[in-house]
């Protein structure tokens, strides 16, 4: 490059260098502002969106950790008040306001107000309860609304023109301001203490929210439940809605048209009175026509001039009423008569004596039954005994003595049935069919060949 020739810087240095004079500004390193929400939709973790006013907008972001401190949910149109720095954003140039702090902020203070106060009395079930419908006829029309404001005048004008007989009560409040909330519950106290109100409207004309916003307290709201009589509230222009109006009996859109609810329109009754006359004369001229009719149609009929015909009809009737009667009595009577002796043949089978016979001779048939089963039983044991007591004598040891046989025993009774249990000069007990031997062992000879087998001794 030679030498005094411009040097050019590239867009990355550029923006870098506008950022770093835009971070070390000390006006913007902190900065609060108020605006409303734009472009705001509600994603998972940091949150982009623009804050504006009248005649500019920036673009806004805030950090998730940042939002998740935010007390209230941000919604478009919001107005807020943020605090936050200023810096530029490389990728694309732009300057944008990083939000660390964020709150409601005038409307958008008043709003949240509003709907926490609307959910609360929602929860009550104040809005649902029953409304008091409106008198159709009222003499006597309370206003509670400023003595000076266009609402009495066009409340005043609409009630001459539709009735001229109805009366309006005027109880001056103050509707904006401070003290409005307060002015406004005193006013529906007096109202409501007031001997011949037939209704009621509050309200006052359009303004801000902020204008209307006493209409919105509590304690109003409160108040207008407690009316013993009907409330129509007209609060500011048709768009505009307030905890009044929700828990009012009727809403009206205007000071004008709450005044057309409150009251009838007289020159549309007497329209409905004439045209009701007019309807009620031709009812009743019809009606008259009809009774002439009837009235000469009874005098020519021939019931007058044969009143025998009169009860013609009705003889004949009872005549068949009365056959019908005894016809049925009969069916009755004989039906009656096969049910007496269907119980009585019945009652002859649980005759207690009948029973009784009966349960005799089945006793007397299960003790022969009884009896024959036992003896029968009785034998077959007797004979089981005696095979069990010929199978044992057949068993018996003395059965085998009485034909010549003989064993010995020891002093201690143990039957010796080898030669090795005995010794020279050993006494022993020979026992025999009919009784027993005492001797002497004089020897003992053991034959050859002999097993020598497990000695067993066994007492015989």
């Amino acid at each position: 490059m030679s030498e005094g020739a411009p040097e050019y810087l590239t867009i990355t240095a550029l923006t870098q260098y506008i950022k770093r004079k835009f971070d070390v500004d000390p006006y913007l390193g902190r900065v609060m502002v108020t605006g409303e929400i734009s472009n705001f939709r509600s994603r998972p973790g940091n949150q982009y969106f623009s804050l504006k006013d009248e005649k500019a907008k920036i673009n806004a972001m805030m950090f998730a950790s940042d939002f998740a401190k935010v007390a209230f949910v941000p919604e478009e149109g919001m107005k807020v008040e943020a605090v936050g720095r200023v810096t530029v954003y490389p990728p694309n140039g732009n300057y944008q306001f990083y939000v660390e702090e964020m709150q409601p902020a005038g409307v958008g203070a008043l709003y949240i107000r509003f709907e926490q106060l609307k959910k609360k009395l929602a929860a009550e079930g104040l809005f649902d309860r029953t409304k008091r419908p409106l008198p159709a006829f009222p003499r006597r029309i309370g206003v509670i609304t400023s003595q000076s404001g266009a609402v009495i005048r066009d409340i005043l004008t609409t009630a001459a023109r539709r009735d001229p007989l109805a009366q309006i009560v005027l109880f001056p409040a103050q509707v904006q301001g401070d003290a409005a909330a307060g002015s406004i519950v005193h006013q529906l106290q007096r109202a409501f203490i007031h001997p011949r109100l037939d209704v009621l409207i509050i309200g006052r004309g359009g303004g801000s929210i902020e204008d209307l916003w006493p209409f919105n307290e509590e304690s109003v709201a409160r108040a207008i439940i407690e009316s013993p009589i009907p409330i129509i509230s007209s609060v500011g222009h048709e768009t505009d809605t307030t905890i009044a109006d929700l828990v009012a009996d009727v809403r009206a859109a205007t000071p004008t048209a709450a005044a057309e609810l409150a009251t009838p329109n007289v020159a549309d009754l007497l329209l409905r009175i004439r045209q009701s006359a007019n309807t009620l004369q031709s009812v009743m001229q019809h009606a008259l026509t009809n009774w002439r009719n009837q009235m000469q149609n009874l005098v020519n009929a021939p019931v007058l001039h044969q009143p025998e015909r009169l009860y013609a009809l009705p003889t004949q009737r009872l005549d068949t009423l009365r056959t019908r009667l005894i016809n049925t009595t009969q069916s009755r009577i004989q039906r009656t008569r096969q049910q007496v002796n269907t119980l009585q043949t019945g009652l002859w089978r649980h005759n207690p004596q009948n029973r009784l016979d009966l349960a005799q001779q089945q006793l007397a048939d299960n003790q022969r039954r009884l009896t024959n089963v036992a003896h029968h039983g009785l034998q077959q044991q007797r004979q089981q005994l005696a095979n069990a007591m010929h199978a044992l004598d057949l068993l018996s040891p003395l059965r085998v003595l009485d034909r010549g046989y003989a064993y010995v025993t020891l002093p201690d009774g143990t039957v010796v049935r080898q030669v090795a249990r005995l010794a020279a000069a050993q006494p022993v007990t020979i026992h025999l069919a009919d009784g027993t031997a005492t001797a002497q062992v004089l020897k003992t000879e053991k034959k050859e060949g002999a097993a020598h087998g497990h000695k067993e001794e066994t007492d015989f």
